[in-house]
């Protein structure tokens, strides 16, 4: 994805007093990142045991890998099995919207960090999900994007958290890597609208076209 100057600030871990670092009684609030905002570069790497790929909720055999989702939007969510009912209601929402999502050009991954394999393969069978996997290890991914952090631990947010997970968020990234739609889920009682995601798609395709075109 290409580069481009960020006009909206951004918080960096790196910035952080280094004498502080380890002090247990900082608290700094998640500040997640939101529209129009730039992220920064998400460092995949192709080893096949990061990514987990389904059809209908049984595993596929081609790799698929970061490569494939240059030049375009793409939509990512995060995923942690400590959602329970309610991390499985968004996954099937996402996977009821995947054709969608690609017939706009674009793309869609779910980062996730604490879902085993066998977990993995059995919750897409059962809900015969059709979705792209990657593993977050220590949530890296997810604390670029500000909805993770050992700072605010989720555990002081929502009752029956007893271990600190990236909040259930979704994000529309374009091919400048600018934030088109974001979705933060604050009071467990909303989910994204499905219209908005697959907009944000859109346009963004479209721009991406109309750049190419010039």
């Amino acid at each position: 994805m290409l580069s481009t100057i960020n006009k909206y600030p951004f918080f960096d871990l790196s910035d952080l007093n280094i004498e502080n670092e380890f002090n247990p009684k900082i608290y700094q609030k998640l500040k997640p990142v939101k529209t129009g905002n730039l992220v920064p570069d998400i460092d995949l790497v192709s080893d096949y045991k990061r990514w987990k790929n389904f059809h209908n909720g049984a595993p596929t055999q081609g790799q698929f890998s970061w490569k494939q989702l240059y030049g375009k939007p793409l939509t990512i969510a995060f995923y942690s099995i400590h959602w329970g009912d309610r991390g499985i209601e968004q996954l099937k929402r996402l996977n009821v919207i995947h054709n969608e999502i690609k017939a706009n050009g674009g793309n869609l991954l779910v980062f996730t960090n604490d879902v085993n394999e066998e977990q993995l393969a059995r919750i897409s069978w059962e809900h015969s999900l059709t979705l792209n996997f990657y593993h977050d290890v220590a949530n890296k991914i997810a604390a670029k994007f500000r909805i993770y952090s050992e700072k605010d631990p989720t555990w002081n947010t929502y009752s029956g958290i007893d271990v600190n997970i990236p909040l259930l968020a979704l994000y529309v990234i374009d091919t400048d890597r600018h934030i088109a739609y974001h979705y933060i889920d604050r009071d467990m009682e909303t989910n994204f609208r499905t219209d908005d995601v697959i907009t944000a798609v859109y346009e963004s395709a479209l721009i991406e076209v109309q750049k190419r075109s010039a």
